[in-house]
């Protein structure tokens, strides 16, 4: 398919199913949490992705090479991304979906601070300044006004953490060999690494079932096809057809169905903190993403 100069609605309806799952995410991950521990979860999907993902990369012919000098800066990401996941993935045993909502998806503020210092061409100015302020008071709010919606400060810190490491990868994925790799290879040094990673660790952290129950494993087969695999590919094929600095108008859904989905099938609470640091991080999301127009004459 051609390039476009503007999403159609086939675009947009593809970025707003992706963020839905996105979204969705959050919540299939703590139903997961009482069936399985946080860690060896967080490893068998890794594991299950890593075997679609790369069926997916094979069969589309994807060129696939750890001799181009990304094998190094791979498996560091590899190591972020484990250590992502068992911030992300045990902070939803302490916190609520919808405060996981406003701190996991602060990560665009990480990436900002970082790109600032590490790529060239990517200073802060003063439209992402305002994002940035704005994000972080969202995050402050959050953080300091927690109220009877199930949240902890342990569980908001832990979804921070894991957000810095998300930043860390994709920084990591720009300065390093690793830009010349396939997204599909980016992908498979993640789950890769990850899946030998968090499988053996999480026989050293405790119990590996918890009440584990045949749905459990629905929806975990539904996190693993659904946001790991094929949220993954229609993600990299939008963003291979269409404009980057209009996709980040859509950035800011992901959160917002996440705050949805937890309040729909979790039944958490939403108050005036959690709309209020949802608003203000989404909007500081959009500002820091935006690209400004070129004006053709």
């Amino acid at each position: 398919m051609h390039k476009k100069d503007r999403i159609d609605l086939f675009g947009g309806t593809l970025l707003v199913a992706v963020s839905l799952m996105l979204g969705l995410n959050q919540v299939m991950v703590k139903l997961v949490n009482e069936g399985f521990q946080p860690v060896f979860s967080a490893g068998m999907r890794s594991a299950c992705a890593f075997v679609l993902v790369l069926a997916y990369a094979l069969w589309r012919r994807k060129k696939l090479s750890i001799s181009d000098g990304s094998l190094l800066p791979g498996i560091f990401t590899g190591i972020l991304f484990s250590f992502e996941f068992i911030f992300l993935f045990v902070a939803l045993d302490y916190t609520t979906v919808t405060r996981v909502s406003i701190f996991f998806y602060s990560m665009p503020v990480w990436l900002t601070i970082g790109a600032h210092f590490l790529v060239a061409g990517e200073r802060i100015t003063a439209r992402k300044a305002l994002g940035l302020t704005l994000a972080m008071a969202g995050v402050i709010w959050a953080m300091t006004a927690r109220g009877e919606d199930g949240g902890s400060l342990l569980g908001d810190v832990l979804c921070t953490i894991a957000a810095m490491f998300w930043a860390a990868i994709a920084l990591t994925a720009r300065v390093s060999k690793m830009s010349r790799s396939a997204p599909e290879m980016q992908l498979l040094y993640q789950l890769a690494v990850s899946s030998v990673i968090l499988i053996p660790l999480a026989f050293f952290v405790g119990p590996v079932i918890r009440d584990l129950q045949l749905w459990h494993l629905g929806v975990f087969a539904v996190m693993v096809i659904g946001v790991v695999s094929i949220g993954f590919v229609v993600w990299f094929w939008v963003l291979s057809v269409y404009p980057a600095s209009e996709m980040a108008s859509y950035s800011f859904l992901a959160p917002v169905f996440s705050v949805f989905f937890g309040w729909l099938i979790l039944r958490e609470e939403i108050g005036v903190t959690i709309l209020g640091a949802l608003v203000l991080v989404c909007v500081g999301i959009v500002l820091i993403n935006r690209k400004p127009k070129v004006r053709t004459t």
